[in-house]
């Protein structure tokens, strides 16, 4: 099987975040997904089964689990099949467990259409200020716990206890704040050491969550934003209602072969 590893979320090598994507003749077994994605060791391997005509269907395991929803292995997986599978697309469609998903590319950035994910006020859990460090202002809860805190600076020197995250019986756990740049409208990290993901390094599905609370509050339907991990990347969010739209570029880093 062909093996591709992109960075998504940026437009430099070692930087955003890295994903595997496999393209696959016919599904292989759960097991053996699951075991490649094990060592493959990141965050998300993709695996897309090409239906013709722009559709595939796509899958997406971490180390551990395999999840309903990523958006930086779908931009991965669309980047691929636009750069190396097929250079006259501009839009692909992915069948997936969260539903349909478009992905169109305009210059050299991608455009995930996913539906959105705004949070509901939730109860702080009692382990959370404890786990992040911090006590947050608000918390929110949709699919991932999303808490606010006073400023970014809070963000970058947070040293967070993933066994204590571990226990929270979340997902994930996004962190966000108001940027301290004037080009960027807020920041965040995201921590899911449940899934075998202590930091993710961009996440796009917590955009989903991310884009309608800062739109909201923020009064605008797009936005900048950053993901302020050690790799760190950008992503363009736009609040349409029922969905966002969620940009961001894409680099290859190797093409290769498994002997699976």
């Amino acid at each position: 099987m062909q093996i591709f590893k992109v960075d998504a979320f940026t437009d430099s090598l070692f930087t955003g975040n890295p994903a595997a994507v496999l393209p696959v003749d016919e599904w292989l077994s759960a097991e053996t997904m699951q075991l490649i994605a094990m060592e493959n060791n990141l965050s998300e391997t993709a695996f897309i089964l090409n239906n013709g005509d722009g559709l595939f269907d796509i899958r997406w395991f971490t180390p551990e689990t395999e999840v309903d929803l990523c958006g930086h292995a779908s931009l991965a997986a669309a980047h691929v099949i636009m750069t190396h599978i097929n250079k006259n697309e501009n839009t692909v469609i992915f069948n997936s467990k969260s539903g349909e998903l478009r992905v169109e590319k305009s210059g050299s950035t991608y455009w995930l259409d996913f539906p959105s994910q705004p949070p509901k006020p939730v109860s702080m859990p009692k382990l959370l200020p404890e786990a992040i460090g911090t006590i947050p202002i608000y918390a929110g809860f949709n699919v991932d716990l999303m808490v606010l805190v006073e400023n970014e600076q809070i963000i970058q020197n947070m040293t967070p206890n993933f066994d204590m995250i571990r226990n929270l019986d979340v997902r994930g756990v996004i962190v966000t704040a108001a940027s301290a740049s004037e080009s960027v409208d807020f920041v965040s990290r995201y921590f899911a050491p449940a899934v075998g993901v202590p930091e993710d390094p961009v996440t796009g599905s917590a955009h989903t969550v991310l884009t309608p609370f800062w739109s909201k509050k923020l009064g605008k339907k797009r936005l900048e934003a950053r993901q302020i991990s050690k790799r760190g990347g950008s992503l363009a969010c736009i609040n349409e209602g029922n969905r966002v739209k969620i940009g961001g570029s894409a680099v290859t880093f190797l093409t290769g072969t498994i002997h699976a």
